[in-house]
């Protein structure tokens, strides 16, 4: 009897599977359904080995020499993941691939690079050999399911496909081991550089930088009453032909040379991809983008939201009637402030919801995009999630209200206007002047989110143009005045704007088959990094000691901007994301091959020491090295009285340096050990709190944990033996 086995991504998915085939039972390790067995992965199950592994060449040895490069295997080497659970649920996929019961293979795993990937890797590593089909389904709606089932074509069409994840896994492999390699050697201290970390640097790097070099500029406005209403001019850099049109211009009447008037409709904003919350909750709530991924991980796995890590912001038709469901009023009230609930509550009466608006079915090429399930109540909202889960929920169910809402409607006024100005030598100049207004005709989408930014959008909610206002010379209403402004910097990168940058990397792409490239997410994410990378990325960047954190901003540090200035060119520009999507484009599509592809990586990384070396030449960038080693001390040490600086995470004596033993591991070969965690107490310590406490300030600290979970405040003090310690002393004065 023929059996086939199918193989999800995630186990989560697998049930799904087995719900919209039926019949299901249990197993050891899988569910039954439909004649099928159904199991699954835990992402990616197989990696690639790492250097340490090849044993039998040379860059295998712990301590790493600039002759022993290019890495550059010959044969790929595989190991199972490191991930808890990882090796226990890939013996039990290969225990049911091998069965003889085990006829044919599906491939359920998720409809994109990195879905295919991982199943084939697990068939590589089990070295089994069956018939094997291709489930593509982007929902996980009963009926979808169904109806992919009944569509299934031979993996082998999918070919292309897997050529395209596994060029791009061994290409990013090559990259980052040799280029950490190189210029760590290099340059004498640790870097670590990959093809998505080092250009989301970058970019940080290049803000800051131009933030610095920036140079306030003066600038003024002629701003001219006009009854109820202003016109103002564009910026004069120069205070005295300010001052002069000023004086020249009093009394004079306006002319008015157009005035237009449109009825505009601004769209429903689209539902969430995982970026754009990530965005949202870092604007509204100050959560990072890791926050809110484990959040929402949280609220998938309490089955009251959809899958997280997904880069699209619709729906399909198969979806539309579980949206048409969850747009009942119930869904609103308890969850949402008085305010928006108010207008859910007359635009549903008035018919204004139309879950067809989120519908793009040619944009869903994984999951769809963020949505709470039917599984969602009061109950379980106000007393089984967390309050940055509760955040999310709301946030998650405004933004379905929002984008299945009609439009916003508003009348817009732009007027042209001209003063001219005449001169002692009776000559005249024309001096431009404009204003513009905004006014809301019907809120629509607006009233249930975000209406405060869009209530003075496009204009000033105070300008009150006149309807009568035509053509033709006006009077002034009162006397002109001045308007003094200053020319601001770029703002500095927030996670938000930073995961928008990533996003949208292809800005900083002229060449315009790159940029399509680049921007093309049929079979991998758009941008740089993925929707479930790129808040890894940022937090690897954190703890590398590259960027920090000063409350909502994103910042470079010392360390970060050597990083970005000794780094080879190509390796901090999205452009190589680019150049690569496009060749990986080709070998999917039968346009390339794998092998002349990585034949080029390779290339590029054998002469990448000789580059590096030669960088060190430069003077320039040798004493950028210097000045980046002059790291920032919070204090001194309490047990040898040498600065104590930050590495990583952790706070720790500058006298400390670590070697690698007989076993690889690191330990202390230098130094008093003097260490700060950065977690103490069940509070996570911040760079403020351990340099007050290494200056004898004691800073007092709320929300500490006692090892029963009872929180408690207290003052922290430097401790010798354990880096901090806590002192209740002035706490118990003051209470008496």
């Amino acid at each position: 009897m023929e059996l086939r086995l199918v193989i999800a991504e995630k186990r989560s998915v697998a049930f799904a599977i087995a719900q919209a085939l039926g019949n299901i039972g249990q197993g050891d390790g899988y569910v039954s359904a439909g004649g099928a067995l159904i199991s699954w992965a835990q992402g990616h199950l197989v990696e690639l080995a790492d250097p340490e592994a090849y044993s039998d060449m040379p860059w295998s040895e712990r301590k790493w020499s600039m002759e022993s490069l290019p890495i550059d295997p010959k044969t790929w080497r595989w190991e199972l993941s490191g991930a808890k659970g990882a090796t226990q649920r890939y013996r039990s996929l290969a225990g049911l691939i091998r069965s003889d019961r085990v006829t044919e293979l599906v491939n359920a795993c998720d409809p994109d690079r990195e879905g295919e990937a991982i199943f084939r890797r697990i068939l590589m590593s089990a070295n089994v050999e069956k018939p094997s089909l291709r489930l593509w389904v982007a929902s996980l709606d009963e009926q979808a399911i169904r109806d992919a089932w009944n569509r299934m074509t031979p993996e082998s069409d999918y070919d292309g496909l897997a050529a395209a994840a596994d060029a791009r896994a061994k290409a990013d492999w090559l990259v980052g081991m040799n280029a950490s390699r190189a210029h760590t050697l290099a340059w004498r201290r640790p870097l670590s550089l990959g093809r998505v970390r080092t250009p989301t640097l970058n970019m940080v790097v290049q803000r800051d930088l131009a933030i610095e070099s920036h140079r306030p500029t003066p600038f003024w406005r002629l701003v001219v009453p006009m009854d109820g209403w202003t016109l103002e001019s564009g910026k004069i850099e120069d205070r005295a032909s300010a001052d002069r049109i000023l004086a020249n211009a009093k009394g004079l009447p306006v002319d008015v040379l157009d005035v237009e008037r449109r009825r505009e409709h601004a769209k429903p904003p689209t539902l969430f991809d995982l970026t754009g919350l990530q965005k949202a909750m870092n604007d509204r709530h100050g959560l990072t983008a890791e926050q809110t991924l484990d959040g929402l991980q949280n609220l998938y796995e309490m089955k009251v939201a959809t899958y997280p890590r997904t880069d699209s912001k619709y729906i399909t038709h198969d979806d539309v009637e579980g949206l048409r469901e969850l747009l009942q009023p119930r869904y609103a009230l308890g969850f949402l402030d008085q305010r928006p609930v108010e207008a859910i509550h007359d635009l549903y009466s008035a018919g204004g919801f139309d879950p067809m608006r989120c519908v793009a079915d040619d944009k869903v090429a994984g999951h769809t995009a963020i949505l709470p399930t039917r599984r969602l109540t009061y109950d379980v909202f106000q007393h089984d999630m967390t309050d940055i889960e509760r955040k999310i929920m709301t946030v998650i169910l405004t933004r379905m209200w929002a984008s299945c809402a009609t439009d916003r409607i508003h009348d817009t006024v732009k007027v042209d206007a001209v003063l001219d100005e005449r001169h002692s030598d009776g000559s005249t100049e024309r001096v431009p002047l404009s204003a513009s207004s905004d006014a809301t005709v019907e809120a629509g989408w607006a009233a249930i989110e975000n209406a405060s930014k869009t209530d003075g959008e496009g204009g000033k909610p105070s300008n009150r143009i006149p309807g009568s206002l035509g053509r033709g010379p006006l009077p002034q209403s009162g006397s002109p005045s001045l308007a003094e402004g200053v020319s601001a910097p770029p703002r500095p990168f927030t996670e938000a704007t930073l995961l928008s940058a990533m996003e949208h990397a292809s800005r900083f792409v002229a060449d315009r088959d790159l940029k399509a490239a680049l921007d093309d997410d049929t079979s991998h994410s758009g941008g740089i990094g993925t929707p479930a990378t790129r808040a890894g990325i940022l937090e690897s960047l954190v703890r590398s000691g590259y960027l920090l954190r000063k409350g909502k901003q994103i910042r470079s540090t010392p360390v970060g901007r050597i990083l970005v200035g000794v780094a080879i060119d190509e390796l901090k520009d999205v452009k190589l994301t680019a150049q690569w999507e496009q060749r990986l484009a080709d070998i999917e599509h039968g346009r390339g091959d794998e092998a002349s592809f990585l034949n080029e990586i390779r290339a590029a990384c054998a002469a990448m020491p000789g580059r590096v070396m030669e960088m060190t030449k430069q003077d320039g960038l040798r004493q950028l090295a210097r000045q980046a080693g002059e790291r920032e001390s919070f204090g001194p040490c309490p047990r040898c009285g040498k600065p104590v600086v930050k590495t990583g995470s952790i706070w720790q004596c500058s006298s400390n340096k670590s070697a690698k033993d007989a076993t690889g591991a690191w330990k202390l070969s230098e130094g008093c050990g003097y260490k700060i965690f950065s977690e103490k107490f069940g509070k996570k310590l911040t760079d403020s709190m351990v340099r007050r406490t290494l200056e004898g300030k004691r800073p007092k600290v709320s929300g500490l944990k006692s090892k029963a979970g009872k929180t408690f405040d207290a003052r922290l003090v430097p401790d010798k033996q354990y880096g901090v310690g806590l002192s209740f002393d002035d706490l118990n004065r003051k209470k008496k």
